[in-house]
Formats: structure tokens, C-alpha cells, sequence
């Protein structure tokens, strides 16, 4: 059984790896996790993803997309069991050799010679909590903008710390190294006498599964809802480049709008090689509080090898905007 949250853990698992086992099961269907259950795929292992929510990278993803997600990764030949609780863990001699889990109302058991854990990750506070450092309501330790906890002279940054979050309001807790990386610097910028604020986060993030790239920003559908928007919710299917090129491949964009003024409240991306890296344009369209309305013309690039004459985040702003007309 492996935990899958250092470099050493990632060396133990190659370890065993090097021994040839037949199956693994990793538990999680976060980003940590898919990144193993492909590396474990290539290395010819039966490989099978279990996953409480009904799709991967929740709460990253919409249920829709996430499903996108799962899709493919079954067509490359990586199982995966969503809606699927752990139950019990089986084994011989010391080592595990299955994982009894619970799907739906039924009772099933993957057979496993190697086990990771990919169960995400919380803030490290216990140094916060003994130093009587006040914490959030993420469970995060508290700050202002300025990397400032309530107790004077003491800062935090990074995944121990909340943040602001620009589109919502909230403050939350992204445990992603762009964040931690511009919170350390305004930080540092602040202990030695500057004066910087940290102007909050989207929760930007890309990754990909084997040749299927996935991005997101802002809010979800879900999360959208959850703050009280009058949500508008599209999706556009398109092509990476321009439809008739050679090497066009599928593309699926989400984009999530208010029905009230049509600001721009966040935006997903499942699709082939080019897909993702189109969430920066969304992202940046977020950070300045467009609207979809705004978003249509933009004057963004266009060449067949790169993009259709409209691009797919103008296409799918225009769909945002022609529904909230009808809302």
C-alpha cells in the first residue's frame, strides 16, 4: 500500500513496479491519482481507478466533464469506478491482494498486487493550531491580504494557507504551486518591510490523462450554484485546430455565465493535443470580470494549424451570451 504525497513515495512505488506486478488499484481520482493509474497503465499494469463521486476530478470538474474524462480513460484501457466507496482491504503473507469496495448497492473486489492512496491533500496546521494561530473556515490558516495571520507578526503562504477567492468571494484553499509561488513572494515582499497585496486566485489548473489535456478555471456549474448565481451553463464541441486540418482533434468546452449580467463565472476544457492551454484566455477574461457578452469579439489569433476562424472560447462565450438572452 502506497500513499502518493512526496518524491520518496513516488520512489517506492517504483520499486515495486520494477517487480512486474499484474494489477493495481489506485484509490482517487484526483489529479495525483490519473497521473499514476497512466504511468502504471504504460508500464503494462492492469490498472483500475476507484473514485467516491460519480466522475473524476471532482470537485475540479462538472459531472459532465468529468465523465469526458472517464471515457477515455476506459478507451485506453484503465478502468474506472466512479460512485464506488472502500470497504475493506484483502491479503496474504503481509501484502495486499484486493480491495473490497461497495458500488451502488452491490458489493465488488478489484484484485490488487500494488495499492495507492491519491485521497487529496488538507492544510498542514498542526504548527498553526499549537502556535494558537487562528485557522478559517477552509481549514486553512486565516490570513489578509498581505500574508498577515491574526497574530502579529506572523505570515502564511501556500497550501496552509486560505486565499481569496475573486470570483465567489469565499476564501478557499487551492493546493496548487502557482498560487504558493505568488503567495511566498508578496509574502517575502512584506517581511522585509514592502507593501504588496496578494489580489486573491481562480483556482486555474491544467493537467492531462495520456493525450486527452483538461483544463479549468473559476467556478463550476455546481460551485456556481452553491455561491448563488443565476446560473447560465453551455457546452460547445469543436476542434483543436480548424475542422478540416489534418490534425484536428476533439475539443469540449464548458462555460459558466450569470443570468443576471452576464459576467463570466468560470469555464472547463476536455479535448485533445491544444485544447487546454485556451483556459489562460478564459482565465484572463475572469481576472478582468468580462462578460460573455465582451468575450465574443475578442480579437484573439487565428491560423488552421492553431484554431477555426472563431475560436472555441469565442464560440462558446456567443453560446453563453445567446442563452442568457433566452433566460
Amino acid at each position: 500500500m502506497h500513499e502518493l504525497h512526496t518524491l520518496d513515495h513516488a520512489r517506492a512505488l517504483r520499486r515495486v513496479v520494477e517487480l512486474r506486478p499484474r494489477a493495481a488499484v489506485i484509490v482517487g481520482g484526483g489529479y495525483i491519482g490519473l497521473e499514476v493509474a497512466e504511468a502504471l497503465m504504460h508500464e503494462g499494469i492492469a490498472t483500475t481507478v476507484v473514485t467516491s463521486p460519480p466522475a473524476v476530478l471532482a470537485p475540479q470538474l462538472d459531472t459532465d466533464m468529468g465523465e469526458r474524462v472517464v471515457a477515455y480513460m476506459r478507451d485506453q484501457g484503465i478502468a474506472v469506478e466512479t460512485g464506488t466507496r472502500i470497504e475493506c482491504l484483502t491479503g496474504a503473507d503481509g501484502r495486499v491482494t484486493g480491495v473490497g469496495c461497495r458500488v451502488g448497492d452491490d458489493d465488488a473486489e478489484f484484485p490488487a498486487d500494488v495499492l495507492g492512496l491519491g485521497l487529496g491533500s488538507v492544510p498542514e496546521v498542526r504548527l498553526a493550531e499549537a502556535a494558537g494561530i487562528p485557522l478559517g473556515e477552509s481549514g486553512a490558516v486565516s490570513i489578509d491580504d498581505h500574508m498577515r495571520t491574526r497574530v502579529e507578526g506572523v505570515w502564511a503562504a501556500g497550501d496552509c494557507a486560505e486565499a481569496y477567492h475573486r470570483i465567489s468571494g469565499r476564501p478557499v484553499n487551492f493546493h496548487l504551486g502557482t498560487i504558493a509561488n505568488k503567495q511566498g513572494r508578496i509574502a517575502g515582499i512584506n517581511l522585509g518591510g514592502g507593501d504588496e497585496a496578494f489580489p486573491g486566485v481562480l483556482g486555474t489548473a491544467i493537467t492531462k490523462v495520456c493525450d486527452l489535456e483538461i483544463g479549468r478555471t473559476g467556478l463550476t456549474e455546481a460551485a456556481a450554484r452553491d455561491a448563488g448565481f443565476d446560473v447560465i451553463a453551455e457546452n460547445f464541441d469543436s476542434t483543436t485546430t480548424a475542422g478540416y486540418w489534418p490534425t484536428a482533434e476533439p475539443m469540449t468546452m464548458k462555460v459558466i455565465a450569470d443570468g443576471a449580467n452576464g459576467r463570466l463565472l468560470g469555464a472547463q476544457i476536455v479535448g485533445g493535443s491544444g485544447a487546454a492551454k485556451r483556459i489562460d484566455a478564459v482565465a484572463m477574461a475572469l481576472w478582468n470580470e468580462m462578460t460573455v457578452e465582451a468575450m465574443v469579439n475578442v480579437d484573439l489569433s487565428y491560423a488552421p494549424p492553431f484554431s477555426g476562424v472563431w475560436d472555441p472560447v469565442l464560440v462558446a462565450a456567443r453560446k453563453a451570451s445567446d442563452a442568457r438572452a433566452h433566460h
